[in-house]
């Protein structure tokens, strides 16, 4: 299982696959004030790679062993919130260590190019519902991590946009949106039998902003058993919330996978789940609903998302990315019906890389859940090649939260996807398609439907016609696997997936995006 400090803060990952353990820091001494620059951060980080990985310390026991509810009583005092009282346009708040985040960080204060580092006491937390507790705790307990709260949604009130809590983990709201899928700094041996590795935050530096400041500023140490990495973070709060992100990786000794501006989110199941696997009386129940992918040659691809029965991994390669996220395009409440989650406000996240990423790919992972209160979902860019011990791999990127962008793709798009079994060795799938482009059609204008199917299935019969009722077109086919083959006829389930793709050709020769999935066997 994983490492308890790997966890974010909002619900648990579900890997199945060995993890190495991490261990925790000490809260650090005060110290003396001091200059700071990404480039002494970048120092620091390459200096850091160069000395053996120093496990972090131990958190006051008494705060080790807590169950969740008890470390949610353990609240931050808003009074105490960094710069209220300053009338600045950002503020910030701290969560305790405990529960699952058995480590502290250190956080500095950057105020006219000079860092200070923040001591805060035990009293500037709430320890009213936890009295037993509190009586064993030492004046300091740390910082587990912090939010930061702006004017978002009025101008009155300064809502929570930002937080960084648990390994590298971080995520971020736009207008009007709740919380859903989550960042990381770096993905590392993912979804790899040696078992995945969790990088974390150990320390930040945070900028006072000015009471004009549009973006807060936030720089992190990098730290995990076989590498180190500065990075430098300008969130910039809004419509849509910006984050810039620019990053310095040094490897202490060969990794097999690096996944860069990875992402983080949870799908149970959708409207392209089969019937028998939908669980409990909503329609909808994921925080995102698909890949999108932009690669060098213009192409747009799309991946619904699935819970898989068995762990599935997929790399599309895309030499220079142009750019790749987790969207949540369905919208609508009435997709899931939940007066509680309201998982239609969920954000989407866009990831635009700035400069050459080089040759790579962008690989989702999907788990197996049972829970919806697992991620299963991963992706990241993987390059080809990685930079060897003592060199910087460098590279930085736009993380576009929000809703799901118009114009991703620019042309028609998918808007649904829905599946069902006309028999174990056959699937009929109906993808519905949307965009402006396709409403100014006329009904009888002609439309291609572009179907294929990789090696093991056959694309039986397919045929594209309007929908009167979106103004859309609706794309309909049965995929079949095949027959022959050793596993065909003795273990029939157990066949390899087999890939789809399908796209729409306008009449003006314009396409829609590729629609994307992998067709495995059903047992009977």
């Amino acid at each position: 299982m994983l490492s308890k400090a790997s966890m974010p803060p909002w619900r648990s990952i579900s890997l199945g696959l060995a993890i190495l353990p991490l261990v925790l820091l000490l809260v650090q001494p005060v110290r003396a004030e001091e200059a700071f620059s990404f480039e002494k951060l970048t120092a620091m980080a390459r200096q850091l790679a160069v000395t053996p990985y120093q496990a972090p310390g131990q958190i006051p026991k008494p705060l080790g062993g807590i169950s969740y509810d008890t470390w949610r009583k353990i609240r931050f005092k808003p009074e105490a919130a960094l710069w209220r009282k300053e009338n600045l346009p950002f503020e910030l708040q701290f969560f305790p260590p405990g529960f699952l985040y058995d480590r502290t960080v250190t956080v500095n204060i950057v105020s006219g190019g000079m860092a200070s580092p923040l001591a805060l006491g035990t009293d500037s937390f709430d320890l009213s519902q936890v009295e037993d507790l509190a009586q064993q705790l030492p004046s300091r307990i740390g910082i587990a991590g912090f939010r930061v709260h702006t004017a978002i949604n009025t101008p009155t009130y300064l809502d929570e946009f930002l937080l960084f809590l648990g390994a590298s983990y971080f995520r971020a709201v736009s207008r009007g949106e709740n919380y859903g899928l989550s960042a990381r700094g770096l993905a590392v041996n993912t979804a790899s039998p040696s078992g995945e590795e969790f990088p974390w935050f150990r320390e930040f530096w945070i900028v006072k902003p000015a009471k004009t400041d549009k973006a807060i500023r936030i720089f992190a140490l990098l730290d995990s058993q076989n590498l180190t990495g500065a990075y430098a973070f300008a969130a910039t709060p809004g419509q849509e919330t910006i984050i810039d992100v620019n990053a310095r990786i040094f490897l202490r000794q060969p990794v097999a996978k690096l996944g860069i501006a990875p992402l983080t989110s949870m799908f149970f199941y959708g409207e392209n789940s089969l019937p028998g696997t939908r669980q409990d009386w909503r329609p909808e129940v994921h925080d995102s609903d698909g890949l999108l992918v932009h690669f060098r040659n213009g192409e747009w691809l799309w991946r619904p998302l699935v819970n898989p029965v068995h762990l599935q991994g997929n790399l599309f390669t895309a030499g220079h990315v142009r750019g790749f996220g987790l969207l949540q395009r369905d919208t609508d409440f009435a997709d899931y019906q939940d007066l509680e989650a309201r998982m239609e406000n969920r954000p989407s996240v866009w990831i635009e890389p700035q400069g050459n990423w080089g040759d790579g790919g962008v690989e989702l992972v999907l788990i197996p859940s049972d829970k919806e209160i697992h991620d299963n979902v991963v992706v990241f860019f993987r390059p080809n090649t990685t930079p060897e011990p003592g060199k910087a791999l460098e590279f930085a990127y736009r993380m576009r939260w929000g809703k799901a962008p118009d114009d991703l793709p620019p042309g028609p798009r998918v808007t649904a996807t829905r599946t069902s079994v006309p028999n174990p060795d056959q699937r009929l799938f109906v993808v519905d398609f949307g965009g402006k482009a396709l409403a100014r059609l006329k009904p009888d204008a002609v439309v291609q439907g572009i179907v294929s199917a990789g090696s093991g299935g056959t694309i039986l019969e397919h045929q594209v016609y309007r929908n009167p009722v979106t103004g859309g077109w609706r794309l309909t086919f049965t995929a079949a696997l095949d027959k022959s083959g050793a596993l065909a006829g003795v273990l029939p389930d157990k066949r390899p997936p087999v890939e789809l793709r399908a796209f729409l050709k306008l009449p003006d020769g314009r396409v829609s995006e590729t629609w994307s999935t992998s067709m495995t066997p059903v047992a009977p």
